[in-house]
């Protein structure tokens, strides 16, 4: 584990960067007066780490090493400088590509997509990490695992055979048990990707991989189901090529949407109608060279994307009136950067 002196002082606003390649972890500090990133440490992971999840409490990061053994690593997150501190670590039945904790922490969910498995992994009340108490088959290739806002619903899209699967949740004993119905059919070929829930609890949007579109689905809360209801394209004006969709995230008070693209290197940004949770194109932010994750800050002011390709970290000011982007800097981190978080320490 390696570490540099910050070069300011140290703000509140944390971003973890997963860097495959280099099999580290850069900490970075916002600098909101200037507009940049400070690299304050930078952290051996142990393997080829991707998927990131930070625990409820911000206490704790927890990392997936996708290289074999397929390990979940764990750290204590310091509460005032942001920084990491190895914990522990506990085995993974297989490669996840997508890690979440439940509301209250205290377990870990694991999307597979080779191995087209979810997992559960207890969490002990330190933040320790134990070995899978439940594994369960999905439709083909798992690419991530959502938990509800009230903590008894899971949606995990698999990219292979275009559904969402929604499984009902006992966070008492960590059992996920299929819902009614099991799954939700997505649109055919579109390669069901990520999901995320719009806080008002009604609505959730869908990022498919393979065709780039963005879809729109409509959240019954009690029954925790989803329903399709709209679909919008997300690439570029002239785009050519094969379409490579990788994430998307809500800013914090749900007004905008954004979605990156791989293949033109771009972010969409979308307004949201509050009622109809509609999405409207506000225009396309070009970024880092195969932008595989970015992240929106707690106060929806700032974005950090990631380039796969350029090794670096692009830091944006949101225009919280009209949801564009306007680059502030860019920061080197490690090779092949691929997950991004962000905290506000507390």
């Amino acid at each position: 584990m390696t570490t540099s002196p910050p070069h300011c002082a140290v703000p509140t606003t944390i971003a973890y960067v997963a860097n495959a390649d280099s099999r580290e972890i850069s900490v970075l500090q916002l600098d909101r007066e200037r507009g940049r990133l400070h690299v304050v440490q930078t952290v051996a992971a142990g393997g080829v780490v991707m998927p990131l999840a930070i625990s409820p409490d911000k206490s704790r990061l927890y990392a997936s090493l996708r290289s074999e053994p397929f390990t979940l690593a764990s750290f204590v997150i310091d509460r005032v400088s942001g920084q990491l501190t190895p914990l522990a670590t506990a085995p993974l039945p297989e490669s996840m590509a997508n890690i979440a904790l439940d509301r209250s922490g205290r377990w870990l969910f694991g999307a597979s997509y080779g191995g087209h498995k979810l997992s559960v992994s207890p969490i002990a009340g330190n933040g320790m990490p134990a070995t899978a108490t439940q594994l369960l088959a999905t439709g083909n290739n798992a690419h991530a695992a959502v938990p509800d806002g009230s903590n008894r619903y899971l949606f995990v899209p698999t990219l292979g055979n275009d559904q969402v699967m929604q499984w009902r949740f006992d966070a008492a004993t960590g059992q996920l048990s299929p819902n009614t119905p099991a799954a939700v059919a997505t649109r055919p070929g579109a390669g069901a990707r990520h999901l995320v829930l719009h806080p008002n609890g009604r609505h959730a949007y869908l990022l498919n991989e393979l065709d780039a579109g963005v879809d729109l689905l409509d959240l019954d809360a009690d029954a925790g189901t989803l329903a399709f209801r709209q679909s919008w394209s997300s690439l570029p004006p002239g785009f050519s090529g094969k379409p490579w969709a990788a994430d998307l995230h809500l800013s914090p008070d749900g007004r905008y949407l954004v979605t990156s693209e791989r293949t033109s290197s771009t972010l969409a940004i979308w307004a949201v109608q509050a009622d109809s949770g509609a999405l409207t194109l506000i225009g396309h932010q070009t970024t880092e060279q195969q932008p595989r994750s970015f992240q929106i800050d707690p106060s929806g002011q700032w974005l950090v994307a990631v380039g796969q390709l350029s090794n670096t970290a692009a830091l944006y000011r949101i225009d919280t009136a009209t949801g564009q982007l306007a680059l502030q800097s860019r920061t080197a981190v490690g090779k092949n950067p691929n997950w991004v978080e962000i905290i506000d320490l507390p």
